[in-house]
C-alpha cells in the first residue's frame, strides 16, 4: 500500500492511537507498531510523530536502517502542495 499524503494528513497522525506517521526524505512511515521495538526508545518517535523527522533520523541512522525497515513501515509519500 502506497499513497500520496499531504503534510496536513501526516500531521493528523501524531500519536500512537492515530497511527504515528513520520516523514523521512519525502516518504511517510507508519511507526505505531514499531515504537516498542525502536532501540532508541518510544519517546523520540512520539516526539516527532506527524512531522518531518529527516534531520533527526539521519543524525543517528544510516541508509541500511532505512532499507531494512522501509518495506514494513512505509505507507506512502508526501504529495507536493500548491504554493499560494
Amino acid at each position: 500500500m502506497s499513497e500520496s499524503l499531504t503534510t496536513k494528513q501526516v500531521a493528523e497522525h501524531n500519536t500512537v492511537d492515530n497511527g504515528l506517521y513520520i516523514i523521512i526524505d519525502g516518504s511517510v512511515y507508519k511507526m505505531d507498531t514499531f515504537v516498542d521495538e525502536h532501540p532508541g526508545g518510544a519517546k523520540i518517535l512520539k516526539r516527532v510523530g506527524g512531522k518531518d523527522a529527516s534531520k533527526q533520523f539521519w543524525k543517528y541512522h544510516n541508509e541500511s536502517v532505512l532499507k531494512k525497515y522501509a518495506p514494513k513501515l512505509k505507507v506512502g509519500t508526501v504529495k507536493e502542495e500548491a504554493k499560494l
